[in-house]
């Protein structure tokens, strides 16, 4: 069964790779890759039916807490649903730890995001330009007009930690 676990991480990390990247590009996370996240994650844990149901039971107490931060404004829809869809996956010491990768590496960005504000303002990248110089002009430009974090980066980070760590 381990194979299917193998499996099931590599596929994990590759769609949490794109979910960063399309973040990044538009904020947006989309409902089809949470969806396949989740059930990546039921299937990775289907030898162990009793572990499965504490995932289950653990991404539903996440959920509700989440939605709660949601409907304060402090985190966004997105970011909820790519957080319970690699919760149910997880065993509850996996979800404390992508809590905790996440929320430090949301720090990061932050930190990142503010060293940016500093930073001159680019003109804008012409044709040929870099991919950094591109998305560094972009996101300056978002800065200038108070846009949101794309924490679909972090998320996918603690995920990513957190999927390269179920063996350890």
């Amino acid at each position: 069964m381990s194979w299917i676990v193998a499996i099931t991480s590599f596929f994990e990390i590759l769609l949490l790779l794109y979910v960063a990247t399309i973040d990044v590009a538009t904020r947006l996370i989309r409902n089809e890759i949470c969806l396949v996240l989740a059930l990546l994650g039921i299937v990775s844990q289907l030898a162990v039916p009793m572990q499965l149901v504490e995932s289950v039971i653990a991404a539903t107490i996440l959920f509700l807490l989440l939605f709660m931060i949601y409907q304060w404004g402090w985190i966004g829809g997105g970011d909820v649903k790519l957080l319970v869809a690699l919760a149910i996956g997880l065993p509850l010491t996996g979800v404390i730890q992508l809590l905790t990768v996440t929320a430090l590496a949301g720090g990061v960005l932050a930190l990142v995001h503010l060293v940016m504000r500093l930073l001159p303002y680019p003109n804008l990248a012409p044709a040929g330009s870099s991919l950094a110089r591109r998305v560094y002009a972009i996101e300056r430009w978002r800065h200038l007009r108070h846009a949101p974090l794309p924490y679909g980066v972090a998320i996918a980070c603690g995920g990513i930690w957190t999927v390269l760590s179920k063996g350890l």
